[in-house]
């Protein structure tokens, strides 16, 4: 069985970029470095800083590459298996400055990653480097997201007996991509190059790369579906995947800003150019963000991460129907639906308190590796007896994609918790379609609303399967009531697809919403999708 036949493949990654760059040029005349850094080539020890702001993104591996001129090495990279504070040694300050000393460069670029099926190796970590004498294709590079076409796109790459694809992982591919790009002797324009990189890849990606001639891209895929921004201040350029990297750096919030679709910035001792490298018929950006990925501190596309999960909050208010008393109160399942919890228990006028304690070192278990998910769901969360104990509790967690959480969690606040009532209260619209542009759920198989519904009502074993079977199916009080048995709560309920659009603020149709509609903004993303779908209904039989 082929990839696109299974709807899967080996690895699916959430990760989060950084870059900074200081201009030498800058420098020189005005006698001052930006952002107290005692020299340009400290720039590089800024992008650690960045990274803590956005392991959020992933705990599995961090890395960075740094350029400096004056150095035999002029690209260096350094990367590991781990997180933040662990790869650059960050509890061990001789050993980070010393690290750091190494590393030093006007430019960098860095990320954070994390990975399924236990492929956290330094191998898998990014940047990715490819060495090469002709300095202009010697570069480095990191990104977020996922090719929709990786099958179409490795095909064509081994048809050629002599290549070798060892991780087989999409970064790799777009390494050979960029590569086979910048095979000529004369040193093409990076704007064509990523012109044909576009025209080549259907999916998601932010990027930023680094050359060995001292020149960065920054980079967002045509549709806008994974987030990226940048700021320049004082000499100083960076971009990060979320702006709260950005923001804590010193960059004032005014002077953030998205990277608009299909948008490239060149960056170098020239300035700084903004071009063009892809047509962009509308954005798409990923609500998946606002629901639970993105750190609630960063502001995405010009809209609030908080703002947003708060509102989410207060739809949920808008359509409780339970009894609201005495003893009502709302918990949120730490920590991305505390400003949910906030939201919904303030427009009910009840309190919101935290029943639930986290764990603060077992790390994300929707982004942890499948055979430990619920493992870590039983040791991640601490019930507290004496604030939940005899309670009617409204339980609101960002999403539910596969209810191993979920079903942990309501069983632990039953026996320890001692309630009256769980009411599970969903911030985001049920998770019904797998997703092909770099969020961790890749197959029909694991996403616990669709095979639900496939339960409650079994499609004929001569059906083919479509899309809109997806796309069409709906929840009934009778389906929620029986779901929510299935958790052991004594009701669910979930937000529409609608005012989770509302709550972001952003129109609907400038949203990728394919996790929650199965409406998907670009082709391979949709093919993706229907082969998986009927590889999915072919078990079921």
């Amino acid at each position: 069985m082929n990839i696109m036949e299974s709807g899967m493949k080996s690895l699916r990654d959430e990760c989060g970029v950084a870059a900074v760059y200081c201009f030498l040029n800058h420098i020189l005349q005005d006698g001052e470095t930006p952002f107290s850094l005692s020299q340009p080539s400290d720039a590089s020890r800024l992008i650690p800083r960045m990274l803590l702001d956005l392991q959020n993104r992933g705990q599995s591996a961090a890395g960075m590459t740094t350029y400096n001129k004056a150095r035999e090495e002029v690209l260096m990279t350094h990367k590991e298996a781990g997180t933040v504070t662990e790869v650059f040694r960050l509890n061990h300050r001789p050993k980070f400055h010393s690290m750091m000393a190494k590393l030093a460069g006007n430019a960098a670029i860095g990320h954070v990653r994390y990975a399924t099926n236990n492929q956290n190796g330094v191998r898998y970590a990014q940047p990715m480097e490819r060495g090469h004498f002709r300095k202009h294709k010697w570069f480095s590079f990191a990104f977020n997201g996922q090719m929709a076409n990786y099958d179409e796109l490795m095909a064509e790459l081994t048809q050629d007996e002599s290549v070798h694809i060892s991780q087989q992982t999409d970064a790799e591919i777009l390494l050979h991509q960029i590569s086979y790009t910048l095979s000529e002797q004369k040193k093409p324009d990076l704007v064509d190059v990523f012109r044909q990189i576009a025209h080549k890849v259907d999916g998601a990606y932010s990027l930023v790369m680094l050359n060995a001639q001292g020149e960065m891209v920054v980079a967002r895929d045509p549709k806008g579906i994974k987030p990226l921004c940048y700021a320049c201040e004082g000499g100083l350029f960076a971009a990060a995947s979320e702006s709260v990297a950005l923001f804590n750096l010193g960059f004032s919030a005014k002077s953030i800003n998205a990277v608009e679709p299909g948008t490239m910035i060149l960056v170098s001792e020239k300035g700084v150019r903004f071009e063009r490298f892809a047509e962009s018929n509308g954005s798409a950006h990923c609500f998946f963000e606002w629901a639970y990925f993105a750190n609630v501190a960063s502001t995405l596309d010009n809209h609030s991460v908080y703002m947003a999960r708060k509102r989410l909050g207060e739809e949920l208010a808008k359509q409780e129907t339970v009894e609201i008393g005495p003893d009502s109160i709302v918990v949120p399942v730490p920590d991305t639906s505390k400003a949910a919890a906030d939201g919904m228990a303030y427009a009910l006028g009840v309190p919101c308190l935290e029943g639930l304690i986290r764990n603060r070192y077992s790390g994300r278990t929707f982004i942890e590796g499948g055979e430990y998910r619920k493992r870590k769901a039983e040791t991640k969360y601490t019930p507290l007896a004496e604030v939940l104990e005899g309670k009617r509790v409204f339980l609101v967690e960002d999403s539910i994609v596969r209810s191993t959480t979920m079903r942990v969690l309501i069983e632990r606040i039953r026996k320890i918790g001692r309630v009256k009532e769980i009411h599970v209260r969903v911030a985001c619209p049920p998770i019904i379609a797998p997703c092909f542009y770099g969020v961790d759920m890749s197959t029909f198989d694991e996403i616990y609303a669709t095979n639900f519904h496939h339960r409650f009502h079994p499609p004929s074993p001569d059906t083919v399967g479509s899309l809109e079977m997806v796309q069409d199916m709906t929840f009934s009080e009778d389906m929620l009531a029986t779901m929510s048995a299935e958790f052991g709560a004594d009701s669910v309920k979930y937000l529409t697809k609608e005012t989770a659009s509302r709550a972001i603020g952003l129109p609907f149709e400038q949203l990728c919403t394919a996790c929650a509609t199965a409406v998907y903004p670009t082709p391979c993303g949709t093919a993706s999708s229907l082969a998986a779908y009927r590889n999915f209904l072919r078990k079921l039989r």
